[in-house]
């Protein structure tokens, strides 16, 4: 046994140690969150809720029914069924199961029309598998839900338009691609909430 050994156990280092930072953390400000009363902001590219952009023209979702999402995915935990017309697809069966979904992405990387986004939104828990079974008017229930949300009245995701990629190599869709505008929920002020009721 070494002299070092011997002060250890002696003057129980150790011991004093594990106290001293013990007694640190103690007069430190705490980290913890009280979820749920105190929420935390996601950050720019968080991966939640999947979603269908509604576009804004036609109130349906944008999707071509391209099956580029459904190969790219990983764990394939998307299935699509669509008809062909004379001059297009039409989508007729659109199925995401989220809980298959390990959520990298891809899906709204590869789409053409930037029809699909995964959200901000991490709160959607269940009792039931069904409720992670996103059909097609789900997942535009999923865009309402997250666009009424919104603090701004447009949304552009990061991941319809990756940085380090040159923008000529894109599809169409992509290049042209602006910020949705979303309808926002109007909030009356008090001034002409007071006009409304003296008209």
């Amino acid at each position: 046994m070494t002299l070092r050994d011997a002060a250890k156990k002696i003057f129980f280092l150790e011991i004093l140690k594990g106290l001293a930072l013990t007694f640190r953390t103690m007069i430190n400000r705490p980290v913890t969150r009280r979820y749920p009363k105190v929420k935390r902001e996601p950050f720019m590219g968080f991966r939640g809720r999947h979603a269908f952009v509604r576009d804004p023209g036609t109130g349906r979702e944008k999707c071509v029914a391209c099956l580029k999402c459904s190969i790219v995915c990983p764990s394939q935990c998307i299935r699509i069924e669509y008809k062909e017309t004379e001059e297009r697809r039409v989508l007729e069966k659109y199925e995401i199961e989220a809980l298959r979904c390990v959520f990298c992405g891809y899906c709204a990387e590869v789409c053409p029309v930037c029809a699909l986004v995964l959200t901000e939104v991490y709160e959607y828990a269940d009792y039931t598998r069904e409720q992670f079974l996103f059909d097609r008017e789900r997942l535009l229930k999923n865009w309402d839900d997250f666009s009424s949300g919104l603090k701004t009245g447009a949304y552009f995701n990061k991941f319809w338009r990756l940085s380090g990629i040159d923008i000529n190599r894109m599809p169409v869709g992509k290049r042209l691609q602006q910020s949705v505008q979303v309808k926002q929920k109007e909030f009356l002020s008090k001034e002409s909430f007071d006009k409304g009721r003296a008209a």
